[in-house]
């Protein structure tokens, strides 16, 4: 069956958790007891909350490491080879995507940074969680937007991204970010129906339970989709329909030659099955993914491929073990102790705050995203990803960190 299963917890969701956050809109001093209805209820009162000393202060992600200032671009794409069966009859399947990338570091903070969430889609987020308010305070980016691209005359390496199911391009922003932070284009995609998007007329789609799913398979046609369009930057084409202009240095400044795909839970999915449809995609990551798909991932990859485990190891489910054997190419699965299921992504750190903001004890936190410590968990993302496509898409060795356990990361276990 081509599903993607979803552990049920009891107790607030993950998004529920941000929801309620975003919608007080800022970080409350640690130890400081709300209830969700009470942050609802400041907010709509007209409160703004403040950081102790009188100015307001953000829900936050981790600045990415890496030497460049990041730019971000978004995309309004449309596959003219496919009918959308979610959407009116005779519409092609519509998507945005953003691409994110190494900026030019002399003009960068001339441009203002990018929004977690656009302001529709992150109304929508609110208004699925119960919070039907505008967000006081959302977090910010590390995207510099539509800042010119940083060029060295060698085209940018580009990775994929797939989100989960009912989620968005945004939710594995700290992962994205650090990439692009180490000279990688990122190209990530929002599949509509199936998440929360907002297109630049400022309609929001969002998943609709009543309409057809997207399985797996539909998310990697997404991404196939969205690599025709990588090409296209890299031969000087604007693929966006809008027409809209693209930053300086972008057009020609991708290398649609070194392509890899990520993705988590069903993204990871997608991206094993993308992988296996087309071998311009020279690596595969996938975080967490259940790798369920019809037809079957029964065929052999002889590409490298990397598994970033919690609940769905391969000791827990025969589908990622039987994905496991048809891998041919250098493999890796390695699982951080601790990390559950929705510990992967901006949850890692956003929760946290979120719960502490609304008063939850750390066990109700932990619930959510974990024992592993949020800190250790944002610099276990960071640098997995980037060892992994350091290696295989610029042949770049970045220490020992692939090759088995490592003494700066005792918690993260290697299977062999």
């Amino acid at each position: 069956m081509d599903t993607t299963p979803i552990a049920r917890r009891t107790g607030p969701s993950r998004r529920r958790i941000l929801g309620a956050a975003l919608a007080l809109g800022a970080v409350a001093p640690l130890g400081l007891a709300r209830t969700a209805s009470a942050a609802s209820a400041s907010v709509s009162a007209g409160a703004v909350p403040s950081d102790g000393t009188g100015s307001s202060a953000r829900l936050t992600l981790p600045a990415p490491t890496g030497p460049f200032p990041v730019g971000m671009v978004p995309l309004h794409l449309r596959d003219e080879s496919r009918l959308d069966p979610n959407a009116r009859p005779g519409r092609f399947r519509e998507l945005m995507a953003t691409v994110w990338y190494p900026a030019r570091a002399a003009d960068a903070d001339a441009y203002p940074l990018a929004p977690w969430m656009t302001e529709g889609a992150l109304k929508a987020f609110l208004d699925d969680v119960g919070f039907p308010i505008p967000p006081a305070l959302a977090p910010l980016t590390a995207g510099h937007q539509s800042a010119p691209v940083h060029r060295t005359g060698r085209p940018l390496p580009v990775v994929l991204y797939s989100h989960g199911a009912g989620s968005h391009r945004a939710d594995h922003t700290i992962v994205v970010q650090e990439l692009a932070a180490h000279g990688f284009a990122v190209v990530t995609v929002d599949h509509t129906h199936d998440g929360i998007t907002e297109f630049p007329d400022g309609t929001v789609v969002t998943r609709d339970a009543v309409a057809p799913g997207l399985y797996p398979r539909d998310y990697a046609a997404d991404l196939l989709f969205v690599l025709e369009r990588v090409v296209d930057l890299a031969n000087g084409r604007n693929p966006d329909v809008d027409g809209r202009a693209l930053p300086a240095g972008l057009l020609g400044g991708l290398d649609a030659r070194n392509v890899g795909v990520s993705g988590w839970s069903k993204g990871g999915t997608a991206a094993a099955l993308a992988t296996v449809a087309d071998r311009r995609i020279r690596a595969g990551l996938a975080m967490d993914g259940p790798m369920e798909s019809n037809p079957a991932l029964t065929s052999d990859i002889e590409r490298p491929f990397m598994l970033m485990t919690a609940d769905y190891t391969r000791a827990a489910s025969p589908y990622v073990e039987t994905f496991w054997g048809h891998l041919r190419g250098r493999r890796l699965d390695v699982q951080a102790i601790g990390a559950v299921h929705s510990s992967y992504g901006d949850n890692m750190t956003l929760v946290p705050q979120a719960g502490r903001l609304l008063g939850m004890t750390e066990q109700q936190i932990q619930a959510r995203v974990g024992t592993i410590d949020p800190d250790r968990g944002v610099l276990i993302q960071q640098a997995y990803p980037r060892a992994f496509f350091d290696l295989h898409l610029r042949n770049r060795r970045c220490g020992h960190l692939l090759d088995g356990p490592s003494k700066d990361f005792p918690e993260v276990v290697y299977h062999p």
